[in-house]
C-alpha cells in the first residue's frame, strides 16, 4: 500500500496495525521525521520516505493500492494530471486508488485549498482509472468541529493502461 502525501503518518500507521505493508511518502522533511518517530514509538514497521508525489521513485506496478488523504486538492490543474498519471504508473493492473479531498460543497470563508468538483475528479482520473464512486464525506481537520465537506473517491486502474495514446 502506498500512502501518498502521508504527512505525519497516522493513516499509514493505522494500515500497518491492520495488517498492511505500507510505504508512506511526503515532501515535508518535518512530517516524515514525525512519522518515523511515531512508528518507532509504537513499534510499527512503516517505510516512510521523503518523496515528490509528482515523480515517485518507484518502479511501475509496485503497489496494489494507494491512498491520498488531503493531497490531491493542493495541486494546480497541470500537476493534478501529472499526479493521476504517476499514481497509475506505480499501481499494479487493476490496482485501487482511494482519495479524500475537500469538495466544492465546503465553504470558502476560512480559506484553505481550492475546492474540487466531482467533474474535476472524473476528468483528471478517467484516462487512467475506472471511477467506482465519488461520495460525499467529511474530512477531519483542526479547524472543523464536525469535519469539512469532502469527496471520498474509489477508483481502479484500467487494465489497458498505459496505452500509447494515453495523455
Amino acid at each position: 500500500m502506498l500512502d501518498v502525501g502521508c504527512g505525519t503518518g497516522e493513516n499509514a500507521l493505522y494500515l500497518v496495525q491492520n495488517g498492511f505493508s505500507v510505504v508512506g511518502v511526503d515532501l515535508s522533511t518535518r512530517a516524515i521525521s514525525a512519522a518515523k518517530a511515531k512508528a518507532q514509538e509504537r513499534k510499527l514497521r512503516v517505510d516512510f520516505r521523503l518523496a515528490n508525489a509528482l515523480s515517485l521513485q518507484f518502479e511501475g506496478g509496485r503497489f496494489d493500492n494507494a491512498i491520498d488523504s488531503g493531497l490531491f486538492h493542493t495541486f494546480i490543474d497541470d500537476d493534478r494530471i501529472s499526479f493521476a498519471r504517476e499514481i497509475a504508473r506505480v499501481l499494479t493492473t487493476n490496482g485501487g486508488y482511494f482519495m479524500l479531498c475537500f469538495s466544492d460543497k465546503e465553504p470558502t470563508n476560512w480559506g484553505g485549498p481550492r475546492r474540487i468538483t466531482k467533474e474535476e475528479i472524473e476528468i483528471t482520473f478517467s484516462p487512467h482509472f475506472n471511477i467506482n464512486y465519488i461520495r460525499d464525506a467529511y474530512f477531519a481537520t483542526r479547524i472543523h468541529d464536525d469535519g469539512g465537506r469532502a469527496y471520498l473517491t474509489s477508483a481502479t486502474k484500467k487494465s489497458d493502461w498505459p496505452r500509447p495514446d494515453a495523455p
